[in-house]
């Protein structure tokens, strides 16, 4: 849990922070059709819980003195969670389209991370110490999760790819972004909130593709079904990656 570690107040960027986001953000998808249509709650009140659950965890994080890894991730996946219902309440409830919703996100995401970098002159994650950056850094994340939500649907519902299809697109702009990473010298924090956003709509796709009925495309695995081993697969990879952590830590620096 490397609850000493008062140096950034986000996890470390490694390849488990990647699993892990990305199993998040399927649970979230499956996590916010559960609320709005298995349970019958609709998209305004689904967005009405899972909006209170997500400033809760989010209150707790910012006001957390180090990292915890379970806060940090809560508030990972009720961001997801939130931009699920966000996404379909701009679609459905206010007739919006997946399309100019992306836009609408896209454009709050941007000015965001705009008065990020005029407040800091930079947009990097590691380290996240200060808690005005902190808060800035969760509203690109909410931003950001909405829009991977609105652009995952659109590949499916404007663009008319299946949901597997849509998973191929999103996996394949992803690793474009990580060889990018290694092979070239784009700068890092674009090309970190670039991968952030696109392992959401991954995770959408796929979370459907698990969720939703066989006419559609999907195997109907059931969203309560499919949350549950997404939260265990997710508790699991967080769990492994401290103590991986901390069996770093133990090892004596011998530099």
């Amino acid at each position: 849990m490397r609850p000493t570690n008062a140096a950034n107040k986000i996890a470390e960027v490694t390849l488990a922070f990647w699993v892990a986001k990305v199993v998040a953000t399927t649970l979230g998808e499956t996590l916010g059709d559960f609320f709005a249509q298995t349970l019958g709650f609709g998209y305004v009140a689904g967005l009405a819980v899972t909006a209170a659950l997500l400033l809760a965890f989010l209150v707790a994080q910012v006001a957390s003195p180090v990292y915890r890894s379970p806060l940090f991730w809560a508030a990972i996946v009720a961001t997801t969670t939130a931009g699920t219902e966000v996404s379909d309440m701009m679609d459905r409830t206010l007739g919006l389209g997946y399309v100019a919703g992306s836009l609408i996100l896209f454009a709050g995401l941007v000015i965001t991370l705009l008065a990020w970098y005029a407040r800091k002159r930079s947009l990097s994650v590691e380290p996240i110490v200060e808690r005005d950056t902190e808060i800035l850094f969760w509203i690109a994340v909410v931003f950001s999760n909405s829009l991977g939500t609105a652009f995952g649907d659109a590949l499916v519902d404007a663009v008319g790819l299946s949901y597997v299809q849509g998973a191929l697109v999103c996996s394949g702009v992803i690793v474009i972004l990580l060889l990018l990473h290694y092979l070239t010298q784009i700068n890092a924090a674009l090309l970190f909130w670039a991968a952030f956003i696109f392992t959401r709509p991954f995770g959408a796709t796929f979370g459907d593709f698990l969720t939703k009925s066989r006419d559609t495309g999907g195997l109907q695995l059931g969203t309560l079904a499919t949350s549950l081993v997404a939260l265990a697969v997710l508790v699991a990879v967080v769990f492994a990656s401290d103590r991986l952590d901390r069996a770093r830590a133990a090892v004596p620096d011998r530099a």
